[in-house]
């Protein structure tokens, strides 16, 4: 395992601070990287479960972006095939007999 140097702002360090002290917050967190994240976590442990969950964020947001580009495509194609069938068919009065 690597360790890198991660520099933070005092932005950054109060919202740690208030992850880790809000039970909300922590839950919040701990539902999205599976693990309990307890208030006695190290700094190291917080940030990496904050790193998960953004990581996690991002692949959710590709998949998202996928599925809706695949639906659309596919809603396309779909209305397409229904245009091209109306096209193909015959109007119901065409049998009809000519008087």
């Amino acid at each position: 395992m690597a360790r890198k140097s991660l520099p933070l702002t005092a932005r950054d360090l109060r919202d740690l601070d208030i992850l880790r002290g809000s039970p909300a917050r922590r839950g919040a967190l701990a539902s999205l990287v599976d693990i309990e994240v307890r208030e006695t976590l190290s700094e190291a442990q917080l940030l990496h479960a904050v790193l998960e969950a953004g990581l996690r964020a991002v692949e959710e947001r590709i998949e998202e972006d996928g599925y809706a580009r695949i639906a659309a495509e596919r809603s396309q194609t779909e209305q397409a095939a229904r245009r091209a069938g109306a096209r193909r068919r015959q109007p119901s009065w065409a049998d009809e007999p000519s008087s």
